[in-house]
């Protein structure tokens, strides 16, 4: 089994800029990526959040930093680039991890209006194992 440092990306979108709002989609986006990546919380290297410029009620790295196994995960939190007509309200993450995992096998999630950002990857990760079939693969 090879290790390698794989990049997980991953975004959805809040429903308004309120703390609640940003907190359940931060919360829904990190639990679908818990659900269908084995993740080793001692392998993650780091993670990148952005927020597109309407979002600023709090901070998706802080609504991370209270998860567990996440206090240890070196996190950042940046503006995502404006682009006119883009996508309002878009939290995104790029998650670094070293895995042993193949590139096909991460499974990116992209949620809500997100979905649009990455049809190709919402529509090829249908079939991908679950994390407990992947599992066992790596014992």
């Amino acid at each position: 089994m090879e290790w390698r440092v794989r990049a997980i990306r991953g975004a959805t979108t809040a429903s308004a800029n309120t703390v609640e709002a940003i907190r359940e989609a931060v919360s829904e986006l990190l639990n679908e990526l818990e659900t269908h990546n084995q993740i080793d919380y001692e392998e993650v290297i780091s993670a990148i959040f952005t927020t597109t410029k309407d979002l600023d009620a709090i901070f998706p790295a802080a609504i991370a930093r209270e998860r567990p196994q996440w206090d240890n995960v070196p996190l950042l939190d940046v503006q995502q680039m404006h682009v006119e007509g883009s996508l309002e309200r878009c939290i995104r993450f790029l998650i670094h991890v070293n895995t042993p995992a193949l590139q096909a096998e991460i499974y990116h999630p992209y949620l809500r209006q997100a979905k649009n950002l990455r049809p190709d990857w919402s529509q090829s990760q249908v079939a991908l194992p679950t994390s407990s079939a992947r599992q066992s693969r790596y014992r």
